[in-house]
């Protein structure tokens, strides 16, 4: 049952934005206004592509930091604390590591970090509210953003709670908790509010069924659970697992945000590895369903539609998460409703978003070597001697893989698909199984080797070529995340945004071309992506990432 909050009321409001309009729609979210950016991706496409051009090629040079500001964390003197009796506030501190999207509707930015939320004036950065959630624990490895709906914010803390927030003030309305601290769950993604449902996932390395859940905005009650593994006797998919017993234990956690489609009401989301990791032996021959897989169900039920696995029997943790990209193409002549998406494991993959018929699959990370070919449904073929061994294997890519979480972008403009990729190699041993236990992550170590680079890399969806590669000199590959490059945002001026290497910062490019624009060195460089949005007739391009945000204008002001 949901936690109330009570007494807050009593207390005096923190200041809002003079004239701001605080509330958000189903149609704004269906919609939403072109210098707002009210979700993860900006829209329910996950294209993170931003509709404003008054920042352009021909003017980038004049693009300067607005504002910067380093974020307060923990029970600073202004904070509003909150979260469960049982937990325990941080000390106070400076430099909160911003991980996930802000958003900004009507003027203010809403912000979160692990345990950590804010409300800022989008013009000058100036803190309104900061509230700071008192955990029980749990593996504190990130934040992914928030989500809005009516006057309402939503995220999920490392102990395992989807907690809401009045906008306004800061305070909190409930909490629920989504998953178990014991089962050594990680509740990082950002929520996906479609209609009357706040859509939550979560994270696990252990022997944890992987979970899609959606709550009531208003009252915090579940209204849904969908298993991604089959959970009882008959369900779709036991056929491809050893017994029941596996399947129930069998991972496929959806631990990043979907994309969601109105024309068919239908969540598409993407699934991680199947467990025991990185052995396939113990699950059976078969392939593992629904694990490293896309999968889209209907947002009122919870119901699956269809499916798509990119990785059968997975052995490497290359798992499907990542968001998938909704679009519309014109494929071998015909139109098409299309779902896009670039899988940890080195493949391209473009499906029917409404049928999830199997288009076309291609590879982008060229020095991939773990499969043999393609087969007749458009996956990948495992080569078992490119699994780890005792005297090891050379594997293309190491563990990150060749993408990652860092969020991909999608322009309608150049027809163009963006992505940070990691081509390097690594050595993969057996080892002792992992502490946590033999139905989770099984027995592996890697070890770094010479070779292999990160780039960016432009698809075309239409046909599944590579369409333009910058390389990224001096980034080690075989770091986390891919290579340690960043996610991307692209604008209707043709504008790419990512961060680059570290002596470059915050990275402007042609998106047609890859051709560098302009780099700024104030801005931290991180994984997440940067966003825009405009207010008061003025574009500005937010960067976050560690220490907290830096927004950038023409001319600075």
């Amino acid at each position: 049952m949901p936690s109330a909050v009570g007494g807050a009321a009593a207390l005096p409001g923190p200041p809002t934005v003079a004239g701001a309009k605080i509330g958000m729609t189903h149609q704004r979210l269906l919609t939403p206004d072109a210098g707002s950016w009210p979700t993860y991706s900006g829209d329910y496409t996950g294209r993170r592509y931003s509709p404003l051009e008054q920042i352009t090629p021909a003017n980038i040079d004049r693009l300067k930091p607005a504002w910067t500001i380093n974020l307060p964390v923990g029970a600073e003197p202004n904070a509003i604390i909150g979260g469960d009796p049982r937990g325990v506030a941080a000390p106070p501190s400076m430099g909160a590591r911003i991980g996930g999207s802000p958003l900004m509707v009507d003027g203010i930015l809403y912000v979160s970090a692990v345990n950590n939320a804010w409300a800022l004036d989008s013009r000058t950065g100036k803190v309104l509210w900061h509230f700071h959630w008192k955990t029980r624990g749990g593996t504190q490895i990130g934040n992914r953003g928030m989500a809005m709906w009516g006057d309402n914010l939503y995220f999920e803390t490392p102990d395992n709670y989807l907690v809401s927030l009045n906008a306004k003030t800061g305070r909190e309305r409930w909490h629920v908790e989504i998953a178990p601290l014991e089962e050594t769950f990680f509740s990082t993604p950002a929520p996906v509010v479609v209609k009357n449902h706040v859509i939550v996932g979560t994270g696990n390395d252990g022997e944890q069924a992987g979970r899609l859940q959606s709550f009531d905005p208003v009252t915090g009650e579940r209204q849904w659970i969908f298993y991604t593994v089959p959970m009882n006797e008959g369900d779709k998919g036991l056929e491809t697992w050893k017994d029941l017993d596996y399947a129930r234990h069998g991972g496929g956690q959806p631990w990043v945000p979907g994309a969601y489609d109105p024309q068919t009401n239908l969540y598409i989301f993407g699934t991680s590895e199947p467990k025991p990791g990185y052995f396939a032996a113990p699950r059976g021959d078969g392939d593992a369903l629904y694990t490293a897989a896309q999968i889209a169900v209907d947002v009122d039920t919870g119901k699956m539609k269809w499916a798509y696995q990119t990785s059968p029997n997975e052995t490497h943790d290359w798992d499907s998460a990542q968001t998938p990209v909704l679009t519309d193409i014109t494929f071998k002549g015909k139109p098409r409703k299309v779902m896009v998406t670039a899988s940890r494991n080195g493949y391209f993959f473009v499906l029917d978003r409404v049928t999830g018929e199997h288009l076309l699959t291609s590879k982008f990370a060229l020095n991939s070597n773990w499969a043999s070919g393609i087969n007749a449904k458009g996956q990948p073929v495992r080569i078992p001697a490119k699994d780890n061994l005792p005297n090891g294997a050379l594997v293309s890519t190491p563990n990150p893989g060749a993408t990652n979480w860092p969020p991909p972008a999608y322009s309608p403009k150049t027809g163009l698909f963006y992505m940070p990729v990691n081509e390097a190699y690594a050595m993969y041993y057996t080892t002792e199984a992992d502490p946590r236990g033999s139905m989770g992550l099984g027995g592996k170590t890697e070890s770094a080797v010479a070779g292999g680079a990160t780039y960016l890399k432009a698809m075309d969806p239409k046909t599944g070529k590579i369409a333009w590669t910058m390389e990224y000199p001096g980034i080690n590959p075989a770091g986390g995340g891919p290579g340690g490059a960043g996610g991307l945002l692209v604008t209707a001026s043709n504008l790419l945004f990512n961060f680059g290497l570290a002596a470059d910062g915050l990275v402007a490019r042609d998106a047609a071309t890859g051709k560098p624009l302009w780099n700024s060195l104030a801005a931290a460089g991180g994984n997440n992506a940067p966003s825009s949005y405009m207010v008061d007739g003025k574009q500005y391009i937010l960067s976050s990432g560690p220490g907290g945000l830096i927004a950038f204008s023409l001319d600075g002001k």
